[in-house]
Parts: C-alpha cells; structure tokens; sequence
C-alpha cells in the first residue's frame, strides 16, 4: 500500500504563513493558528506544502489502508480558507454546520472566506468538538 501524500514535515508554520499574498488571509490565517493550538492544546506543524494540523491520529479502513492524518487544520489557499475539521464530516458527528454562518462545504472540509464574515463562538465549539470526536474515534492517536 502506498503512503499518504500529505505527512508531516519540519517546514515552518509562521514562514508558510508569512508566504501569503493576501494580508486579509495572512492576519485570518495567524488568528486560526493560534485559536487552534489554544482548542487542541497542539502545536501547529505542517503537514505537506501547504496544510497546517494540529495533532494527528492513526487510521486502519479494513482494505488494510492504512496511515496518519491531522486531526484539525486548515489551508489559507487564494480562492478560500480550507478549515479540515475531520470529525464533523463522520455520520454520527452532531454539530449544525449552518451556525458558522457563510460556508460551503466539500466532501473533507468546509471553505470560509475570511474570519470575520463567520461565527467564530461556533468555529471554536466546532474546532473543539471535532478535536474532541477524533481523540475519542481513534484513541490511540
């Protein structure tokens, strides 16, 4: 089987940040860095070119797939802010995404455009929350 594309590497977090053209997704993307690393108690770490996690847990599917992901995380990419909040896309994951405010959804993550135009009370619930489910969903992460 092969590895995950996206792993974890010793890049730095505030260096990535600081690449960031848009100065409205930069300062969003450090205020993200810092609610996270608050929420989950982790610290930030790259994960691949351009995804910051926070915390990992180890997955087993029963096709013997298996490897590593990050427990919560996000992208400042130019069209949209990726939050990768991994629980809340499980089935019995309980949380009305719709309190956030204006999102889109995919099928892994949910895009917002800036901090600002969101609830964030409900973002940090929902970080919390999805942080909380994986560390239980998978405890020996």
């Amino acid at each position: 089987m092969s590895e995950n594309k996206t792993q974890p590497t010793d890049a730095s977090v505030d260096d990535f940040i600081n690449q960031v053209e848009s100065p409205s997704k930069k300062e969003d993307a450090f205020i993200l860095k810092k609610m996270m690393e608050e929420i989950t108690g982790e610290k930030a770490v790259m994960w691949g070119p351009s995804i910051i996690g926070f915390g990992s847990y180890h997955y087993k599917y029963d096709s013997g797939r298996e490897g590593d992901f990050l427990t919560v995380g996000f992208s400042p990419r130019k069209s949209a802010i990726s939050l990768y909040i991994i629980g809340c896309m499980h089935q019995d994951f309980d949380f009305p995404i719709e309190k956030l405010g204006k999102v889109k959804t995919g099928a892994s993550c949910i895009y917002i455009n800036k901090l600002s135009s969101i609830n964030q009370d409900a973002l940090r619930e929902l970080i919390a929350k999805g942080y909380q489910y994986m560390k239980s969903k998978y405890p020996s992460s």
